[in-house]
């Protein structure tokens, strides 16, 4: 699974992100490498499992031919408490990654398929995240 080999601190602070007045994405919202993109439609966090359970099923799709980018990468750090533990016993220890997107974010990016295949791999690939998708072509 993705993530960093080094992070500058261990725990994150929760932000407190208003959902109808999210802002856009500013980077990483026009195609760069592929011909075909899944793009987000609103702001959320994937988990690593999440970003790998797509690229598995865009992959399997696929199978050798075409070309397929991850464009996020999952570089912040999620914290849980263990089962019954008490309120105000501290921050909990750190349990994986995940990578935050704003709406317009491209998340992948395919090339090296005609439409139809393309746009098939990236609908499953949509169906394993948990923010809104939409497909988009050069």
């Amino acid at each position: 699974m993705l993530f960093p080999k080094k992070v500058k601190f261990r725990k994150w602070q929760r932000t407190r992100e208003n959902p109808k007045k999210t802002k856009k994405a500013t980077r990483g919202t026009k195609l760069s490498f592929g011909s075909f993109g899944l793009i987000s439609e609103n702001s959320g966090e994937i988990k690593t499992n999440q970003i790998e359970a797509a690229r598995k099923a865009m992959s399997h799709f696929v199978q050798k031919s075409g070309k397929i980018w991850i464009r996020i990468f999952a570089n912040r750090s999620i914290t849980a408490k263990p089962p019954e533990v008490g309120m105000g016993k501290g921050k909990g220890d750190p349990v994986g990654f995940v990578a935050r997107v704003r709406p317009g974010k491209i998340i992948f990016e395919i090339d090296g398929l005609d439409e139809k295949k393309s746009q098939e791999a990236l609908r499953k690939a949509g169906s394993k995240l948990p923010v809104k998708t939409k497909i988009i072509s050069r």
